[in-house]
């Protein structure tokens, strides 16, 4: 992964499998089982991303294995009661897909994943088709970064660029992803944005900022 503001494209997950409409219940079943995910995108001949289909699809056929759906109950939810007769991927499949760019930054596509109450999301070209996918667990990656590369971005792009004049009197140390700054700083109201910027940072877990201003830079009371 490179350095700097982390993209969709630097975590997902590029060797994707996909599903075609015409794929069947118990084949898309399999292939999910065989390779451990929990939904796959569904293309169509050029591979452009037509939907999703997800555990959450599946199992509507188990949840009515055992009785029929009420009519009222048919009306109230008539996708889930639709499902449960599906046999196929195109009947399954829930569309539109919700889908992200291999350049949207990662706060984008948690987001995404939140609002839809969805575990990933297919990566498409600005054309609609499937790069990749990115999970959850994707996104966590950010935070397998080595503590020393955090410390270096910190200070290079928060420290060094905040504090040009007192960049030399601030030291940067990271344990296990929580980036503690200490030292002296000019001017105390640069503090805050210095302790939001380094949160900023992928991978930072937590800060802990005890900058402060040495008594004989603060200007002196009017008289």
């Amino acid at each position: 992964m490179a350095h700097g503001r982390y993209t969709v494209g630097d975590v997902m997950t590029r060797d994707v499998l996909a599903a075609a409409r015409t794929a069947g219940f118990k084949e898309v079943v399999t292939a999910m089982e065989s390779r451990r995910v929990t939904a796959v995108p569904v293309v169509d001949g050029d591979r452009r991303v037509v939907g999703v289909v997800s555990e959450a699809d599946l199992l509507a056929k188990e949840e009515y294995r055992d009785r029929v759906p009420g009519l009222v109950e048919q009306e109230r939810d008539l996708d889930r009661t639709a499902k449960a007769g599906a046999v196929t991927v195109g009947d399954l499949m829930t569309t539109p897909a919700i889908t992200v760019s291999s350049t949207d930054p990662l706060p984008r596509a948690a987001r995404l994943m939140a609002e839809h109450q969805v575990k990933c999301l297919p990566v498409v070209d600005r054309d609609g088709v499937l790069q990749g996918v990115v999970s959850r667990v994707d996104l966590l990656k950010v935070f397998l970064r080595p503590d020393e590369d955090v410390a270096a971005e910190v200070r290079r792009e928060v420290v060094d660029r905040l504090l040009p004049v007192s960049h030399h009197s601030v030291e940067v140390a990271v344990s296990n992803g929580v980036v503690s700054l200490s030292g002296t700083v000019r001017d105390d109201g640069l503090v805050p944005l210095v302790e939001r910027l380094a949160r900023g940072v992928e991978g930072v877990v937590d800060v802990e900022c005890s900058l402060s201003v040495p008594p004989r830079a603060r200007p002196s009371p009017m008289p």
